[in-house]
Order: C-alpha cells, then sequence, then structure tokens
C-alpha cells in the first residue's frame, strides 16, 4: 500500500503537439535529402540566427575557442575526460571475441568491431551540455570509431569555448556548429560538405529526438532520450535536506522533468517537502525547477523496503539514488533503471559530468528493456563459422537438408545436399518438384 504525500499536477498545462512535431522533422529532413547544403544553410540562419561560411571550425577557430578557457575549467575538463575514458576501457576490456569448436572441425566465433563513422549531437538550448561531449565522443573513440564528428549549436553568437574544448580533447575528428534537426540530418543524410556517419547519439529536446527517431533504420542510434528522470529511494536514515536538494538538482533540466521520492518515513518525506519550499526561495535556476516540481514532482510513502523496490521497478527511471541504510539491497533487486547511484556520497550530478559512468540513460521506461549509451554501444557484435572438416560438414549437411525441406526450401536443401554428395559419395537425390 501506498500514499502520495504529494502527487504530480493531474493537470499541467505543458503539453506538446506530437504531430506537429512530427511533420516539422518530416519537412526539414526532407529539405536537406534534396537540397543538401543549401537547406542546412536556410534552417541554421531561421532557428539559430546563424549563417557562417563555414560550418566545420578550423583548427585555428578551435584553438581561439580553447584559448577563452582558463587553466582551471581545462584542467577540469581533462579530469572528467580521464574518468570516462577509464571506465569506458575497463568496460571494453570485458567484451571478448570467441571462437570455440563445437563439432569436431566446426569453428564458430564472434567478433567485436567498431562502427566507422560517427556522429555525436551535444546540445546547447537552455544549458550548453559539456559533458556529453565527453559522454559521446570519447566513449566512440575508445570503442575504435576511425570517424567521429560532433555537432553543437551556436551559443551567443559563436562557439562555446567549453563545449569545443571538450569536444576536441575528446578526439572529435570533425567539430561542426549546427543545431537542432538540422544537425541530425546533415550527420546522418550527409550534404555536399559533410559525409554521412552509421550511428547518431547524444541526447537533445523534442525535435532532436523526433529526427533521430525518424532517421533510425537510414542510420543507428543510441536511444530515444525524453525528458530526464530522477528517482530517489530514501528511508530515515537519511534527512530532507539533501533528498530536497538531489531532488530539484535534476528537476531544473527542463519543465517536465519528473523528480520523485520514494521513501518508508513520513517524517522525511515532510521535512523534504518543507526543504523544497525552502530551496525554490533561493536557487538560482527555481524558475524552471518550480514549475517542474509542482507540475512533475512526487513524493510517494510506501510501508517497507520492499513495496518501495515495487515501485521503484515499476517507474523504471532513468537516475535512481538511493539512500537507505542498506543500498545494496537495491543494488541486488533493482531490475529497472538507467543508472543507480548508491549511498548518500554520490548524486546523480557526479554521474552526469564527472565521475566516469555514462550519462545518456534511458528515460519513459526504456530501462524495462535497454541500458544507456556505452562502448559497446559503437560495437558491432558479428558472427562466423569456419568448418575444417569434411566428414562434420556431411554430417551438418544431413541434418540441414532434412530441416530446409521441412520447411520447403529446396534450395537451401541442395546447398547442404551437394556437399553431402562430395564429401560422402552418398547418391542424395535432387529434391522433386
Amino acid at each position: 500500500m501506498i500514499r502520495y504525500i504529494k502527487k504530480r499536477s493531474e493537470s499541467n498545462n505543458v503539453s506538446e503537439d506530437k504531430s506537429s512535431i512530427e511533420e516539422t522533422v518530416r519537412s526539414i529532413l526532407r529539405d536537406i535529402r534534396e537540397k543538401g547544403d543549401a537547406a542546412l544553410e536556410h534552417y541554421s540562419g531561421h532557428f539559430d540566427n546563424w549563417s557562417p561560411a563555414n560550418f566545420r571550425l578550423s583548427e585555428d577557430e578551435i584553438d581561439v575557442a580553447i584559448s577563452k578557457l582558463n587553466k582551471s575549467e581545462i584542467e577540469d575538463i581533462k579530469f572528467a575526460q580521464n574518468q570516462i575514458r577509464h571506465f569506458a576501457q575497463k568496460q571494453l576490456e570485458t567484451m571478448n571475441e570467441l571462437e570455440v569448436e563445437t563439432l569436431p572441425g566446426v569453428f564458430l566465433g564472434h567478433k567485436h568491431i567498431p562502427i566507422e563513422n560517427v556522429g555525436c549531437y551535444v546540445p546547447g538550448g537552455r544549458y550548453p551540455m559539456v559533458a556529453s561531449a565527453h559522454m559521446s565522443v570519447l566513449t566512440a573513440k575508445v570503442a575504435g570509431a576511425k570517424r567521429v564528428i560532433a555537432c553543437a549549436p551556436p551559443y551567443n553568437g559563436g562557439a562555446h569555448p567549453a563545449t569545443i574544448a571538450a569536444m576536441h580533447f575528446a578526439g572529435a575528428d570533425e567539430i561542426y556548429l549546427i543545431g537542432g534537426v538540422q544537425a541530425i540530418g546533415a550527420m546522418g543524410i550527409g550534404t555536399e560538405k559533410i559525409e554521412p556517419v552509421n550511428m547518431i547519439v547524444g541526447p537533445g529536446n523534442s525535435y532532436v529526438a523526433e529526427a533521430k527517431k525518424q532517421m533510425f533504420g537510414e542510420i543507428g542510434i543510441d536511444l530515444i532520450a525524453g525528458p530526464t528522470e530522477t528517482l530517489v529511494i530514501a528511508d530515515d536514515t537519511s534527512d530532507g535536506e539533501i533528498c530536497a536538494t538531489d531532488l530539484l538538482g535534476q528537476a531544473e533540466h527542463g519543465p517536465t522533468s519528473p523528480a520523485i521520492l520514494i521513501t518508508n518515513s513520513e517524517k522525511l518525506a515532510e521535512d523534504t517537502l518543507s526543504e523544497i519550499d525552502r530551496l525554490l526561495e533561493i536557487l538560482p535556476t527555481a524558475n524552471i525547477t518550480k514549475g517542474s516540481w509542482e507540475n512533475f514532482g512526487e513524493i510517494i510513502l510506501c510501508e517497507d523496503q520492499e513495496d518501495m523496490l515495487i515501485e521503484a521497478n515499476k517507474l523504471a527511471y532513468e537516475h535512481v539514488q538511493v539512500m537507505t541504510k542498506d543500498p545494496s539491497y537495491f543494488l541486488k533487486n533493482l531490475k529497472n533503471f538507467g543508472s543507480l547511484f548508491l549511498g548518500q556520497e554520490t548524486n546523480v550530478a557526479y554521474g552526469d559530468k564527472v565521475i566516469g559512468t555514462n550519462h545518456t540513460l534511458p528515460t519513459k521506461e526504456a530501462s524495462k528493456y535497454t541500458g544507456g549509451l556505452w562502448v559497446g554501444k559503437f560495437l558491432k557484435t558479428c558472427t562466423y563459422q569456419r568448418v575444417e572438416n569434411k566428414d562434420t560438414s556431411a554430417q551438418i549437411g544431413e541434418v540441414c537438408s532434412r530441416l530446409c525441406m521441412l520447411e520447403g526450401f529446396a534450395g537451401h536443401a541442395e546447398q547442404a545436399n551437394i556437399r553431402v554428395r562430395r564429401y560422402t559419395g552418398k547418391n542424395v537425390p535432387y529434391p522433386e518438384k
């Protein structure tokens, strides 16, 4: 049995016209497909007031952008990238290639092949998402991608220095100042000046998500991300101030970002509500965070730890922060989450920016069937087979032929039969019409 101490608004006024978004995106992608760079220039000028001679940054322009950062800012970016690179490399080391002899002379295996051309979108909008460059460009490079290009929208009429620095230090081979749907189209479809990629990754607004959705199949994507989701699971070993801070810290992503507390302590629930009211009076981003909390924030009171687990698995949220007496219980038993943050000493912001795990994660219950972006997403696991024994080939062939005919595939059966004839001398008849 659960009880809502605070429930999301049943009639919030934040909504989007999905059909309008779909048609707008379809139209932009169609124009890029038909008109190439001319369409790219049109939409960049229209949406971003940005019409450069060349969307690709030169080496000199990259150097100028980086020169605007101080030493501490550069060191912080490199520190974050070192953590992310190290973890991605360790993940890569777990992905062993395989070859096994399953029958005499029959060898089956798989190889991990990096995707050759990857496009990374690093959003700007309300906040320049510098960390998204680490998470996408750097991880693709660790996987072994040969060519990684990166797009970010112009910021205040030019390049955002920290974003460009992060892209460059992460190893981007080409950097473009292009935003929104036109960036996804430029990377996925290609233009006269931009060679298309095989896969596009990175977060973005609803238009960017829709563009990736419409491009999927022609190219690969990481996932279709919705608004950031945060779930805090806490008991009476935690306190209202830290719970409120961690909820509002993620609610500031945007006006539709849900933040939920699940607890078995009514006192903690009430203390958290009180602290949220206090923080909303002093938080610099309260103009965004307040609407998000009022419309999409919840506090759910549960009977016990087991009920908290049940509710968390139902929600299947992107970020799940656990501040309980025994966080390992949730590590062992929670099945649906994007990334898990265990103990009061960590938090979602660490994962977003610096600690080493990837922040591109599933939303809208997608964690019920997928994890987030990681080094393995940039690898194709491809199987192969090799047979070095004619007797075994014939043995398999006889079974294969019968199974093919069971399904009515005479041509398939002949692929097996010809080898049975050649390797055994048996007079295997041709299938009759």
